[in-house]
Parts: structure tokens; sequence; C-alpha cells
């Protein structure tokens, strides 16, 4: 039998960063007092900026905190090392974990039970006393009344928010080691986006100083002898800080794009009555310009240099892939219109009606099949690589005629653990869930069957698929509305089955973070560390802050309004979902069936989810079959019904790189340091945005001030 060809991209993305050979625990006061600081500093500045614009500074936050961290200990003669540089990036990034409807932690969704339970759609529905205790108090409790989240009709739902916040954390580690294991060490699947949030720690640590190194000259860094530019035998000092003097440039570009696309609006918001923006935000829309040519298709741009310095660091042929089915997608809607599959359609739609149109009316059934096919994909290749690593490691025994365990880790200070503690742990807490689930929920079979089948199969398997993708595109991929249409085929009647936490979960990033550290040198367990220390301050803070911001001003409200547009929006498309089993009172429930329901006239469609799966399957196997590189493959799969409106610069920074940077500044150089430069550019755009927030911040407390 013949060996499956290695693909080259594969092999270049896994080669950009070696696997360091000694690692060290990352965990420590600083880490201790990052975590406190960024609940008190940047968690107020993060919930207030996302109630009032809808943008999150999460990814921002994290690497403000990083370098003022790193400058303090620099003046204090104690710089700090890339594992805790890495481990205090972590547990920023765990401190402004949240949804961009309500973040600053898990209490930002218990404001928005309370919105919701009341909310004028709620109302409409005939759903106004029907939201359980357990999620949320009645709307004519003081709790709701007088915005009151310290009350004691809070205490049920707050505490099922803090027991699952516990359990997920058990759940996302056992799943996400047991996958990396699988994919990184046994696959040797090349994680391309990893050395993204990795260079970017390793550029602060190399310019605080705290990298040593053997000296290389300047041929060497680049890896490709024929690059333009390349000087042999340069110093290796001056080649040591490139990575630094990069990062520093993304900055430097970060601050000035950030000022135009974040600042000036911020700060005209402050004098005029509406903001002025330089730059259209979030993208300019030019559905209506274009529908005469191509009807039923969204077309637009967004404005942003970041998502130039994306396609730097993607994956060429990925990108290349997505931009071939995006255009497939602007072919096939006019067609589609025209035979009838797009009737929702009507011109003078913008870029949201459209894409809401023509996903209910075939891109949601289509990407579910083309999700399952992926999936089928995804688990025989995994299958077929399996069993190639198992012969191999066969024919090796055979000839050193020793034992190879193919399961070992493949260094002994990362950290890791036996496999079968990450397995049971998973178990136990995913059992918990589920007894929790058919506790508050009505006692059926079929429901107490699928919290299983969730559990233990699909989200296990979900997250091993998105695990393998990452791993070979940097990319996820979701099957849509599986949820919904499993609570439809249960046969539940009433809202509660929706509101339940049932475990339906995507651990496949997980796998990426554990990637990324190996990658830094830092042991594992200082992770886990972290975390326990991190997730308490988060829930407290969390609650305080909430409580306090809730008290103060009704949410949503005048002063926040982008909450008032989104939370609205949200309101709206969960109440058409849970309408689809709630019992109006007067409704016979014998006649609320899944076939009758409207979600599934509008959304469902049978056929089309079929062409999906086949056609996925048929695309790959193509493909395949012609040697193209994997990557394009995937990206294709990602790009089937989605917005243009990033393609065009993406597509650009992926041309840019490959045609002209990579041609300069050698292949494997230019890839080692595209990421510093992206990771810069956020920095800066970061730095502007805590800047914009702190002066809105002195804005409303002057304004409330009684003088």
């Amino acid at each position: 039998m013949a060996e499956k060809p290695v693909d080259k991209e594969v092999e270049l993305y896994r080669s950009l960063l070696e696997t360091p050979t000694e690692f060290k625990d990352g965990f420590g006061w600083s880490t201790v007092v990052g975590i406190i600081f960024c609940g008190l500093v940047m968690m107020p500045g993060g919930i207030y900026l996302g109630l009032m614009t809808g943008q999150g500074i999460g990814s921002a936050a994290s690497w403000v905190t990083v370098i003022l961290f790193m400058e303090i200990a620099r003046r204090a003669m104690k710089p700090m090392s890339k594992q805790h540089l890495v481990v205090l990036l972590h547990a920023a990034s765990v401190m402004m974990m949240g949804h961009v409807l309500f973040p600053g932690g898990p209490m930002g969704e218990m404001v928005y039970r309370a919105y919701l339970a009341g909310s004028d759609a709620a109302r409409d529905a005939g759903m106004y006393n029907a939201f359980p205790t357990w999620f949320v108090p009645s709307p004519d409790s003081p709790a709701i009344l007088n915005r009151d989240l310290f009350h004691v009709d809070w205490f049920v739902p707050i505490a099922i928010i803090v027991f699952l916040t516990v359990v997920t954390l058990i759940k996302r580690y056992a799943l996400g080691y047991v996958f990396f294991r699988l994919t990184s060490d046994i696959e040797q699947l090349p994680f391309p986006l990893a050395p993204i949030a990795a260079q970017g720690a390793m550029a602060l640590a190399e310019s605080d100083g705290v990298e040593d190194g053997p000296e290389q000259t300047n041929g060497e860094a680049t890896g490709d002898d024929d690059a333009e530019g390349a000087v042999p035998d340069k110093p290796a000092k001056r080649q040591k800080s490139t990575r630094a003097r990069i990062f520093s440039l993304g900055v430097t570009i970060g601050l000035a794009f950030g000022f135009i696309q974040v600042g000036i609006p911020a700060i005209s918001g402050l004098f005029l009555s509406k903001p002025f923006f330089l730059v259209p935000q979030p993208f300019v829309d030019t559905t209506t310009m274009t529908e005469t040519l191509l009807p039923a298709t969204p077309t637009g741009v967004v404005m942003d240099l970041g998502i130039v310095f994306l396609g730097f660091v993607l994956p060429f042929w990925s990108v290349i892939g997505t931009f071939i089915a995006i255009l497939l997608t602007a072919i096939m809607n006019p067609l589609l219109h025209v035979t009838g599959y797009l009737p929702t359609w009507r011109p003078g739609m913008d870029t949201v009606n459209t894409t809401f149109a023509n996903s209910m009316d075939f891109w949601m059934s289509f990407g579910i099949g083309s999700g399952l096919g992926i999936a089928a994909v995804c688990l025989i290749a995994s299958i077929r690589d399996a069993a190639g690593k198992m012969r191999e490691i066969r024919k090796h025994k055979k000839q050193q005629d020793k034992r190879v365990d193919l399961w070992a880790p493949p260094n002994g200070e990362r950290g890791d653990c036996p496999l079968w503690i990450a397995i049971v742990a998973y178990i136990i807490s995913s059992a918990s869930v589920v007894i929790l689930c058919y506790v508050v929920l009505p006692k059926s079979f079929s429901i107490l069957a699928f919290l299983l089948i969730f559990a233990f199969i699909y989200s296990p398997l979900l997250s091993y698929v998105n695990a393998r993708l990452l791993g070979i595109s940097g990319q996820s991929v979701d099957i849509p509305f599986v949820r919904e249409t499993f609570f439809l085929l249960s046969g539940a009647k009433g809202v509660d089955i929706w509101l339940a936490p049932v475990p339906i979960e995507n651990f496949g990033p997980m796998t990426q973070s554990f990637r990324i550290n190996e990658l830094t040198g830092v042991r594992f367990g200082s992770l886990l560390k972290t975390d326990l220390v991190a997730l308490p301050v988060l829930l407290v803070l969390s609650l305080f802050l909430w409580g306090f911001i809730w008290k103060a001003n009704p949410i949503p409200s005048d002063v926040f309004p982008a909450a008032q547009i989104n939370w609205e929006l949200q309101a709206k498309n969960q109440v058409l979902l849970f309408s689809s089993t709630h019992i109006v009172p007067g409704e016979d429930p014998n006649e609320k069936s899944i076939t009758n329901s409207e979600f599934w006239k509008k959304a469902v469609h049978p056929e089309v989810i079929g062409a999906g799966f086949v056609g996925c399957v048929i695309l790959y196997g193509a493909l395949s079959a012609f040697n193209l590189p994997i990557m394009l493959i995937y990206g294709m799969v990602r790009g089937f019904g989605a917005l243009p409106h990033t393609m065009v610069l993406e597509v650009l920074g992926a041309l840019l790189g490959r045609y002209w940077f990579q041609k300069k500044y050698g292949q494997t150089n230019f890839l080692k340091q595209a990421p510093a430069l992206m990771a810069g550019y956020f920095t800066g755009v970061g730095l502007i945005s805590m800047f914009t927030i702190a002066m809105q911040l002195m804005k409303n407390a002057i304004s409330g001030a009684p003088f």
C-alpha cells in the first residue's frame, strides 16, 4: 500500500515554531495580581463598552494587562519570563470572558434574563409568566421590580450558574486535553493559528531580554537562502530583537488606525449628539446597489486593516478556498432565487435582512448538511490516519525490537496526566449536568435520551471535528440548529427545555490552547491553577459589577443604546423558537407538533440538508483525487453561504503575503514574523479602545455629579 503523501503546507505551518524541550511553571504572584487588576480595572470598562457600542475588549484588555505588568516588572529589575507572560495573558482572557450581548462574566446573563422574561416579545407570545423560577424570578418579584441582583429570589439561578461554570471548566480541560493528545501528539496536525498568541507573548519576552539562545545569522533566521535582503553573518544580538521590533511596528499601526476607527467616533460622541465615523462601521453595505446584477446576494466590504494582517497569517490555500466558495455562493444565490429556493428575499433588503432570509430559505439547511458531511469526512480521515500511525508504530517496533507507546507523551516535563483521568473526569462532570437537567425538566424518557446523546456522543464528536479543523486550517465548524431540532423531536412542551443547561458544547478550541502553551514552554498545570484562582474572582466581581450597573440604570435603556438594539433582537429570535413548544392558555397540547411548527416550516428543508451532505462528501473526494492542498478543501467548506464582506481584504492580505513579502523576506521567516505583527496591531487598537473607554467613564461620572 502506497504511503499517503504529506501535505507540504501542513508541514510548513507545523514547523513554524519548534516545540520546546524545556517546560516551566508560569503561575505566580504576578498572575494573582493580574487577575485582580483585570477584574477591578478592565472588567467595568468591558461591560460599559459592550452595552454602549456592542463591541468587546476581551483580547485587547488581555494584551494591555500583559504589557502593563511587563513594564512594571522591567522597572523593578525583575523581567518576566515568557512562561509568566503567557499564563498572565491566559488569566486576563479568563477575567474578560463573556458574550458580546452581556460581557463581563456570567452574571450579565442574569440581567438579560430579567429583561427577557418581561420583554414585549414575551408578552405578545403569551409567555409573561411562563419562565421557571430556577431560570429567572417572576416578573412581579421585588428582585426584578427593584433591579436587585442580590435579592434571595436570585439564589437558585445564580447557584446553577456557579455550578455550571465549575463543571464546564472540568469538561473543557478533560475533553480538550484528550483531543490535544490525539490531534497534536499522534496526528501531528499543524495548528496554523497557534503561533499568533504564542509569538505575541514571545515577542514581549524577547523585547524584555529574557530569552537567551545561541547566536544565529540573519540567513539562518530567514530560513531561505534566496530571500531578498538576506545578509549573511549578521550579529546575533541584532537579529534577536527582530520579532520585538515587528511587534512594536504592529502596535504603532494599530494605534494609528485604531484612532481613526475607534478614537474619533468615541471622542466626537462626547460632544455631538451622534458620533462621527471616518470609517463606516461595521461595514459598507452595497447589497441594495448590486441587487439588480446579483439579486438575493448580500454584498459589502469591512474597512478593517486587521483583516489584511489576518490574511498574512491564515494558510494561503485556506483563504483561497473560502474565496472560491464565496464566489460560488454569489453565483448560486441569483440562480436559487430564480428557481424559487429563495422566496423570502425582496428588493431593497440590506445585508442583515438578505442574509437572514437566505439562511431560513436555503443556507441554514445546506449548512446542516455540509456540517454533517465534514464531520463524516473528518471522522473517516481520522480513522485512516490513526490506522496508518498504528501501522507505522508496529513497523517501528519490529525494526527496533522494543515497545513504542502510541499514547505516551512526547515530553515528560509538559505536565501531562494519564488519559483515563481526563476521560473519567469528563464522564462524571457530564453526568452531573445531565442529572441537573433531568431534575429541572419534566420527566420524560425521550428528553433523558437526548441529554445522554448530547453529553456523551454529540458534544465529543463536535469537539473532535473542530479540534481537527483548527489543527489543519485554523477554522472551526458548527452544525446550526441541531439543539433546536432535537428539542422539537423530543416532543417536549413548554419553554423549560429551551432554558435548561443542555450539554451541547464545543471544546475544540481548548485543543488549540494546549498547543499554544506547548509552543511557549508552559506546563499545563499552570493553566489549571490560573483558572482555579481566576474563576472565583470572576464570579464575585461579575456579580457586584452587574448588580451595581443594573441598579444605577435600567438595562437596556437610552443610556445603553447597543443593548437596546441587540437585546431586543435576541429576545425576538429566542421567543420565536420558544413558541414552537410553548402552550398558550386554551391551546390543545396535542395539536403542538414538530411538523406544524413555524420553525420547521420555514427553516428545515430535508432535501437541502441531504444535498449539502452529499455535495460536501463529493467535493472533498473530488479535490482529494486531484491531490489539491487539504487546506483548500476545508477553506471551501468554511466559505459556502458566508458573508463576502471580509474576503476582499483577507484575500488581499493572503496575496500580498505569499507573492510579495514571502519573496522579499523568505517564506519561513515571514510566516514566523507575521503573527507578531498581527498581535501588535490588535494591541495598539486595544490601547486606543481603553483610552476612549476611560474618557466615556469620566464624562458619565462628571455628568452624574450633583454640582
